[in-house]
């Protein structure tokens, strides 16, 4: 599959790319994209500290007061929730939330993930850049996203590290994310209107997958 590379406001390079067909024409699957988000998703979750009940309290089950006359409560037990130091009354518990899914289903998601967005309006949903050189400034790089019109929600994938210019001038606009290689997900992916790769984030993704 043969897409142009494009510059960072939308206008067409002088280069193409051949993108892999095992990995960006692949037909995705809802189910196997589905069960990799819900992966993601739940061990993405934090782990409540667990709270000591009733019953794990240590504290004396002796009566400590008279059945009748004392003019209060009739009382049996300092481990009951009303009292200081007694167990806490339906406290959090402990959930594990580490599931597992096989390693060949999450390779396939990523990879469906990212045919999605070559086949998707047209091969619009993909955009493949040279580089990320810009100069560091975020109104500079507004003004050639805005050129580019790739929507609202853009995320940007560079090769082992993301370009320090690119990243500093993208860090407070709202919409655009990005990430290195390595860190390329279906979640992330799919929640982006564009996906914009550069030249050695492909190789990267292209080499993760045949390697």
């Amino acid at each position: 599959m043969k897409v142009q590379v494009l510059n960072l406001d939308g206008s067409a390079g002088t280069s193409e790319v051949d993108l892999a067909d095992d990995v960006f024409g692949l037909e995705p699957r809802a189910d196997i994209l589905h069960r990799v988000v819900t992966w993601q998703l739940e061990n993405r979750r934090g782990i409540a500290r667990k709270a000591r009940e009733r019953s794990d309290v240590a504290r004396t089950g002796k009566k400590f007061g008279r059945q009748k006359g004392g003019g209060t409560a009739r009382h049996g037990d300092r481990k009951a929730p009303i009292f200081i130091g007694g167990g806490k009354a339906h406290g959090p518990r402990v959930r594990e939330f580490n599931v597992s899914l096989n390693k060949k289903i999450r390779s396939l998601g990523l990879r469906m993930a990212l045919s999605s967005k070559a086949l998707s309006n047209g091969g619009a949903g993909l955009v493949i850049v040279d580089n990320l050189d810009v100069d560091g400034k975020t109104k500079a790089l507004v003004g050639q996203l805005a050129k580019a019109n790739w929507g609202k929600k853009v995320l940007v994938i560079d090769g082992d590290a993301v370009n320090d210019n690119f990243a500093l001038a993208a860090r407070n606009i709202v919409g655009v994310n990005v990430l290195p290689a390595i860190g390329a997900n279906v979640y992330d992916i799919l929640k982006h209107d564009t996906l914009v790769l550069t030249r050695s984030a492909v190789e990267k993704l292209e080499a993760r997958f045949n390697g």
